[in-house]
């Protein structure tokens, strides 16, 4: 099978947004596959880490937007280790699910819900404070006894805490961040 490529899918409005946001050269990736070998939750993507990057590199805009694998992405740096071409594969996740989120595009729609409650919790008390995290993510997903039965296990063995730990200064560092973010968004 033949298959031919016109200028306009390789230089395509959206694969210049996520090299912009990620700071990388999507053509650069040669199709090695090492970031899919090395990907420890490859194996719950529907397409692996270089198929979404190939996506990218050939406009398939709508196939890379619908896909779960930026959603499911951990961020765990191993793809872009393993790269011999230096892409770091994690921020073109990232770079997708923010044009995801901002085009109202979310195929997960869990998982954002999630990252704004961590945020949010971070942003208020500096660091993770469990409890709220998972009571908030319960009342939002509509299922808010679900993890009670574990959370008193957790509880009565000292690893879950009632009351938040604050980290005093932390709300100046995410400011910066909500100034960078917003600075972004504006540019791309």
């Amino acid at each position: 099978m033949r298959i031919v490529l016109q200028k306009e899918q390789l230089e395509s409005e959206f694969k210049k947004k996520v090299e912009l946001l990620s700071n990388q050269r999507i053509l650069s990736c040669y199709q090695c596959g090492k970031c899919s070998a090395g990907c420890p939750i490859g194996y719950e993507m529907d397409c692996l880490p270089n198929k979404v990057i190939r996506m990218i590199q050939l406009g398939m805009i709508d196939e890379v937007m619908k896909a779960k694998t930026p959603w499911l992405c951990a961020s765990c740096q191993t793809c872009t280790t393993r790269c011999p071409r230096e892409i770091d594969v994690a921020r073109v996740m990232d770079a997708i699910r923010i044009i995801a989120q901002v085009e109202n595009r979310v195929v997960v729609k869990e998982i954002p819900i999630l990252n704004q409650i961590f945020l949010k919790s971070v942003e208020l008390t500096g660091r993770v404070y469990e409890l709220g995290v998972i009571g908030a993510y319960n009342l939002l997903s509509l299922n808010p006894f679900k993890d009670i039965p574990l959370g008193i296990k957790m509880f009565l063995k000292g690893k879950l805490s009632i009351f938040p730990h604050i980290v005093r200064g932390s709300n100046k560092i995410f400011k910066r961040i909500n100034r960078i973010q917003k600075k972004g968004i504006e540019q791309g």
